[in-house]
C-alpha cells in the first residue's frame, strides 16, 4: 500500500511491467472527464501530473524515469521483464523535465513535492541533483519532513566530495533529517568511479553501475531505428 512518487522525466506507465503499480487517483478516474473532480486545480491527473508540460499525461520520452520506476517497483513475480526492488509499492508519476529539454525545472520539482505529500506518498525519490540551491525546494522539503514523508535523494555524478561547500549537490545535501542521500556502488560494493561522496553528506550507497530495468515504449523504438 506504500506510495512511491517518481519525479523525475516521467514514466511509461502503460509499459506491461509497470502498469500494475501505477497509482492512480480514483477520485479523477471516476470523476468527469475534463473536469477537476477532486478541486486540486489539475484536470484528469489520474496518474500523477506532468508539471514540466503542464498536463495530465506524464509520459517519459528520455527513459531515465521509466528505467527509476522499473528499479523501485517493477511488478514481480509475473514472468516478464524485471522486478523491482519493492515490486509491490504503487508509483505516483510526477514529470519535471518538458520534452525536448535537457533540463529538470526546480519549480516543477517544487510543485511535485508538494502534490506528492498532498495525495498519500509515503516516499519521494529524487534521481537528480545541482549545485544551485533553493530556498523554496529546501523549504518544500522541510514541509515533507514534518509530515513524516523520506526523501530518497541521488547524491549525484560528478565524483567529488559533497562535504565541501562548493561543491555541494542539492537536493540530496539540504539539511533535512528526512533526506536519504544515495551514492552509487559498483558490481564490487566499492564507489563507483563517477559517484559523489562525503562523510556528512551522503548516508548510504546502493547499485548505481550496470543496472538493468525498464525502459520506455518510445525509446525502445528509437532503438531499433538506430541498431537497423
Amino acid at each position: 500500500d506504500v506510495i512511491i512518487a517518481v519525479i523525475d522525466t516521467g514514466a511509461d506507465y502503460a509499459h506491461p511491467d509497470l502498469a500494475g503499480n501505477i497509482w492512480i487517483n480514483q477520485v479523477e478516474l471516476n470523476g468527469i472527464h475534463g473536469a477537476d473532480d477532486d478541486g486540486n486545480g489539475l484536470i484528469d491527473d489520474i496518474r500523477g501530473w506532468d508539471f514540466a508540460d503542464e498536463d495530465a499525461h506524464p509520459l517519459d520520452v528520455d527513459g531515465h524515469g521509466t528505467h527509476v520506476a522499473g528499479v523501485i517497483s517493477a511488478v514481480g513475480n509475473n514472468a516478464l521483464g524485471t522486478a523491482g526492488v519493492c515490486w509491490n509499492a504503487r508509483l505516483m508519476v510526477l514529470k519535471v523535465q518538458a520534452d525536448g529539454s535537457p533540463d529538470m525545472e526546480t519549480w516543477a520539482v517544487i510543485q511535485s513535492l508538494q502534490y506528492a505529500m498532498d495525495h498519500g506518498a509515503r516516499i519521494v525519490n529524487c534521481s537528480f541533483g545541482g549545485g544551485a540551491y533553493s530556498p523554496s525546494e529546501y523549504a518544500t522539503l522541510g514541509e515533507l519532513k514534518d509530515a513524516g514523508i523520506l526523501a530518497a535523494c541521488a547524491a549525484g555524478n560528478s565524483a567529488v566530495d559533497t562535504d565541501i561547500q562548493e561543491q555541494k549537490n542539492y537536493p540530496s545535501c539540504y539539511d533535512h533529517e528526512n533526506i536519504l542521500s544515495v551514492a552509487a556502488s559498483d558490481q564490487d560494493d566499492g564507489l563507483a568511479s563517477f559517484s559523489n561522496f562525503g562523510f556528512n553528506s551522503v548516508d548510504i550507497a546502493a547499485p548505481g553501475v550496470g543496472v538493468k530495468s525498464t525502459l520506455p515504449a518510445s525509446t525502445l523504438r528509437e532503438s531499433r531505428v538506430i541498431v537497423h
